[in-house]
């Protein structure tokens, strides 16, 4: 299969996650929201957490904020990305409050820059995704800067993909650079995929 015909594909199925998201209603959104964050919860109480890597969600995605919150109120370190315009992830903790749109148009926090190395130790890596397969590949929203991260990374902590419940499919279109993840988050369910993942005794919730 050629990189066109695999680059086709991963645009239709992004424009139908988009739109599928886009028509959820509001109370499965927000049933959605306290699922998931008692899902989250369980995750890095699970790994005894310390330090962990996420992400502002933006309007259509699961709703990330109720569980930073969390975090940072149970003290754990929360470095959040901010885009940059050579493709590459600053981080920075931010105040938990401040919000600005960054550079590819979506929630960033606001706050001292910490350069790409910030999270280099934490413990848990939680990133965005359009779906992820049960093979563990992530579809991402076509920029690239979470595989590039991860792909650089030396000793890359668990990493777990934040989906809805029907965004854990059979199989995604991947190409060389795509990055797989070790585990995905649903408002229902956590979901071990890798034999790293599984090995850490996640109950599947």
């Amino acid at each position: 299969m050629t990189a066109d015909v695999i680059a086709d594909q991963k645009r239709a199925l992004r424009a139908e996650l988009r739109e599928r998201r886009r028509t959820l209603p509001q109370l499965t959104r927000d049933r959605d929201t306290e699922q998931l964050t008692a899902r989250l919860t369980t995750l890095v109480s699970e790994l005894g957490v310390n330090s962990l890597s996420a992400y502002l969600s933006a309007p259509t995605e699961p709703n990330t904020r109720p569980f930073l919150n969390w975090a940072r109120g149970a003290g754990s370190r929360t470095p959040l990305p901010i885009s940059r315009g050579d493709g590459l992830l600053d981080w920075t903790t931010g105040d938990g409050e401040t919000e600005a749109l960054g550079h590819l148009g979506v929630p960033e926090a606001v706050g001292e820059l910490l350069g790409p190395m910030a999270i280099n130790d934490v413990d848990v890596i939680l990133v965005p995704a359009a779906a992820v397969d049960r093979s563990g590949m992530r579809l991402g929203w076509g920029k690239g800067y979470f595989d590039k991260m991860l792909g650089s990374m030396g000793k890359c902590p668990p990493v777990f993909a934040v989906l809805f419940d029907d965004e854990l499919v059979d199989e995604v279109p991947r190409e060389r650079h795509d990055e797989p993840v070790d585990g995905v988050v649903t408002p229902r369910r956590i979901v071990p995929l890798s034999k790293r993942a599984r090995a850490l005794g996640l109950p599947e919730v």
